[in-house]
């Protein structure tokens, strides 16, 4: 993946709209006499707004695309040596992202070596610092590690990728952890959480705050059939789970189960210190990850007492297809005949959406139902659409209330 983003950064750099640079310093930049001058880009002012610039001479148009309010379609002006720039209102603290259209052609921004990849898009992003972000920024905290792990696969008969997430200290000593297993969305795969959810970030501030319980999380690809994110000749990204190159590959009706459950747990058991039981593992995932959590945690509580659901479209419903808490009944019809029993078996189940997200009333209507069959239940909403902004701050929330 860093071979990757590096490379994507020396084309963006070498783009001839983006060759020219002036040799002495102009306003927004550094540099001097006999070297070239290099932008500054993104500069975060303590107001909270931020100016970003490009040097393109021979641009007629430069655009933003940030994913903040008003940050699409933003504007840039240009000055007497080329160089674009533009200063938004001042913005919420948090981690945002954001491109440029040069001309129409997206474009990474060169003076931003912060480049995260999202499935098939890359993007710049930037930190506004203040309370509400401070779980997503670096600091001088202890720091956990994350190590690439490859899983044999039942259906492939051949390892898959993944990556796994261990707390401060883990290293040199014989404690054992409970387990957070945690899926990306359609289009994702197993470098999506680490990449644009920052997991490893979050979990290090909110375990040195001590609000959440050292655990291990493992993120592995929720595509049952792709060996990992650079296998090119993988499912076809965005197709359901089961789905191969092309359309043509399916799997069993329980692909993700025998993927998860036969194959990941017992696989990070062996090789890793964990707690025993299902009582210390987690189930999570984000949109199409979701789905899969549901089909596999709903049915499978004698693996996973804890359950967290984002942003999940399988409350919605479709035509024939139920919507609320009726689509978790047809998983585990349980959750209807046995309410009672249903909620001892649960140490946490967690829903959360977007206050933007289409999604955001089938889910509220199950928590609802939920509650009034006296199943706990833990709903959070948050500012935004179908967004990382939202699963980041979901994690951020989810991890405390694990374990306990």
């Amino acid at each position: 993946m860093k071979l990757i983003r590096t490379l994507v950064a020396v084309i963006v750099l070498c783009m001839p709209v983006l060759a020219q640079e002036p040799a002495a310093t102009t306003p927004g930049t550094r540099g001097g006499q006999g070297q070239a001058a290099k932008v500054v880009s993104p500069e975060v002012l303590p107001d909270g707004r931020v100016t970003l610039r490009l040097l393109a001479p021979k641009a007629a148009e430069v655009l933003v695309q940030g994913n903040w309010p008003g940050g699409r379609g933003l504007a840039m002006t240009r000055d007497a040596s080329g160089l674009w720039s533009v200063t938004t209102a001042a913005l919420q603290p948090e981690l945002w992202a954001y491109t440029f259209s040069v001309d129409g052609v997206r474009t990474l921004d060169p003076g931003n070596y912060n480049v995260a990849r999202d499935g098939v898009g890359f993007m710049n992003t930037l930190l506004v610092p203040g309370e509400p972000s401070m779980v997503f920024r670096p600091r001088q905290v202890p720091h956990g590690s994350v190590t690439t792990m490859w899983a044999p696969s039942t259906l492939m008969k051949t390892p898959r990728r993944m990556f796994v997430y261990t707390p401060p200290g883990y290293e040199g000593t014989t404690t054992r952890y409970p387990v957070l297993y945690l899926l990306h969305g359609s289009g994702g795969d197993e470098d999506a959480w680490p990449t644009m959810g920052i997991a490893n970030i979050i979990m290090d501030n909110v375990i040195a705050a001590g609000s959440a319980k050292p655990m291990i999380v493992v993120m592995p690809n929720a595509y049952w059939s792709e060996l990992a994110s650079l296998d090119l000749a993988g499912p076809r990204k965005g197709a359901p789970p089961g789905v191969g190159a092309g359309g043509g590959v399916q799997g069993p009706p329980d692909a993700n189960e025998t993927d998860i459950v036969r194959d990941i747990v017992p696989f990070i058991e062996k090789h890793f210190r964990t707690l025993p039981g299902a009582a210390n593992r987690a189930l999570a995932g984000l949109s199409m990850g979701s789905g899969i959590t549901a089909n596999v945690g709903l049915k499978r509580l004698d693996v996973f007492a804890s359950i967290a659901l984002m942003s999940g479209g399988m409350f919605r419903g479709s035509g024939e297809t139920p919507g609320g808490v009726a689509a978790m009944d047809r998983i585990n019809p349980a959750f209807r005949t046995d309410p009672a029993g249903t909620d001892k078996k649960l140490r946490l189940l967690f829903l959360s959406c977007g206050t933007e997200d289409p999604r955001i009333d089938g889910m509220k209507q199950a928590a609802d139902e939920l509650a009034a069959r006296k199943i706990k239940v833990v709903f959070k909403a948050y500012p935004g659409e179908h967004e990382w902004k939202v699963w980041r701050h979901s994690l951020a929330d989810l991890a405390p209330l694990l374990f306990r």
